[in-house]
């Protein structure tokens, strides 16, 4: 067993990891990536960073690479109702920091990030990971991560290890950490198309809560769209999953207003996988020397788009508080505080927005038929969650403006 030291070991060399690694490793930190993938592919995952999430990547210094790999602006986010756009935003526009979203491609983002970690001087081991942890303690302040690569193991110590490996990060696993879980409420199937018959420059909304669902379309460039259906938990016989169910899911996304013919000329360039829209987290992601960001600290309920925004907000919180104080252990502990307020205010709106637009019953039919007039009188009353994210208002008083719970009608009522 071979030995090494390193200022911090990073599990994880996707958008969260890499994108601390190479930020660190250029600030002079003694830097590992370990990546269990030797090849980066498709896997139906995030591809779209909101306005708030590109202020992140544009403070981390990544948004350049990102930009010059091919990712594609998306200044426009179209909402529907059946095949009618009604309304239409325009995010440089409309956002405080006059910024579209982005989309791309998520294993050409993983690459171009991870050759960007190594160029900036971090060690980047692919096809290796961590299989055993011991955490810091008050005699050494040093972390040990047993690595598995190449049939052999290496025993490394760390001032901090990081935890950037997903929704099921095997690093929260070892360390100890408790994770919480929502209720199962929501599915969402996703599959990559090339050629749909969809302008490239929005991304599409068709909300359709009469029925309980919602049809996504981003675009990632060059004809390709990464298509995403989301329903209520039980409200299908079955998951749409799998290349033999691509006509159904096609026959879903029409049904929430989709136009047919968008798919008429379409090809399926990826797999078609369902998985469950619950949120899952650890609460204060800091504990003796191991630090969790990204799906492994939070993992947003992807039906509402935010996690790779909430990853990159994740590394510069992490980041500041790290390159501000020589004291790690005291970093990684203001970054769990400040992590535990921005995500419970992002997971409050998520959770309004579910409540309002997927719960079934009379109850719900009758708030949806009190609400949504107001939202069409009174936009302003629903969290902006694509341009603020976590800073939109999530107090007692925003949801109760939210629900029209607040005693006033709206000003043109």
């Amino acid at each position: 067993m071979t030995q090494g030291s390193y200022d911090i070991v990073i599990a994880g060399g996707g958008l969260g990891g890499a994108t601390l690694g190479r930020t660190l490793a250029g600030a002079g930190a003694r830097t590992l990536i370990v990546e269990r993938e030797t090849t980066f592919r498709d896997r139906v995952r995030g591809e779209g960073i909101f306005p708030w999430g590109v202020v992140e990547a544009r403070s981390l210094g990544v948004l350049h690479l990102l930009l010059d790999d091919g990712a594609h602006v998306v200044p426009f986010w179209k909402r529907y109702l059946g095949p009618g756009v009604t309304d239409c935003r325009d995010l440089p526009a409309t956002t405080p920091a006059h910024t579209a979203c982005l989309n791309f491609y998520h294993p050409a983002m993983q690459r171009t990030l991870l050759d960007a970690a190594q160029a900036s001087g971090a060690t980047v081991w692919r096809g290796a990971e961590i299989v055993g942890i011991d955490p810091a303690d008050e005699v050494s302040h040093t972390s040990v991560a047993e690595i598995r690569m190449d049939g052999g193991y290496h025993r490394v110590t760390a001032r901090l290890v990081v935890g950037a490996d997903g929704r099921r990060s095997t690093v929260r696993r070892m360390a100890g950490f408790t994770v919480q879980r929502d209720p199962e409420r929501l599915i969402v199937a996703g599959a990559l198309y090339e050629g749909l018959d969809a302008p490239e420059d929005a991304v599409h909304h068709f909300p359709c809560p009469a029925l309980g669902q919602t049809s996504l379309i981003y675009p990632v460039g060059r004809q390709r769209f990464r298509t995403y259906f989301v329903s209520c938990a039980g409200q299908l016989a079955h998951p749409v999953s799998g290349s033999a169910h691509l006509a159904e899911f096609q026959a879903a996304c029409a049904n929430s207003g989709v136009p047919h013919e968008w798919f008429d000329h379409a090809r399926a360039v990826g797999p078609l996988a369902a998985y469950p829209g619950a949120d899952s987290w650890v609460e204060h992601p800091y504990d003796r020397g191991v630090v969790l960001v990204g799906d492994a600290a939070a993992a947003s309920d992807p039906s509402w788009g935010a996690g790779l925004s909430l990853t990159l907000r994740d590394v510069r919180v992490l980041l500041d508080r790290l390159l501000a104080n020589e004291d790690w252990d005291a970093a990684a502990h203001a970054y769990a505080f400040e992590h535990d307020r921005y995500y419970g205010a992002l997971h409050r709106v998520h959770d309004w927005l579910a409540q309002l637009l997927y719960e079934r019953g009379k109850f719900a039919d009758e708030r949806r038929a009190r609400v949504l007039p107001c939202f069409a009188m009174e936009p302003d009353r629903v969290p902006d969650i694509r341009g603020l994210g976590p800073e939109a208002p999530s107090d007692e008083a925003a949801r109760r403006r939210f629900f029209v719970e607040d005693g006033l009608l709206p000003r043109d009522a």
